[in-house]
């Protein structure tokens, strides 16, 4: 897996989770693998560290 490959595997993987979360009105439709559609509130803190960690080889 590449760079980018584990960057929007981080980006698309936090925002479901910040959906499922529920507390912001965050709507993430990821169905095709290069477009997604986002509604809401996005944490953008908790987003960076998702991708930073990504990056870190983290989970």
């Amino acid at each position: 897996m590449n760079l980018e490959d584990k960057v929007r595997e981080a980006i698309v993987a936090e925002l479901r989770r910040q959906a499922e979360a529920g507390g912001q009105g965050l709507r993430v439709d990821a169905k095709e693998a290069e477009m997604m559609t986002i509604e809401g509130r996005v944490n953008l803190d908790e987003l960076a560290m998702a991708v930073v960690g990504s990056l870190a080889g983290g989970p």
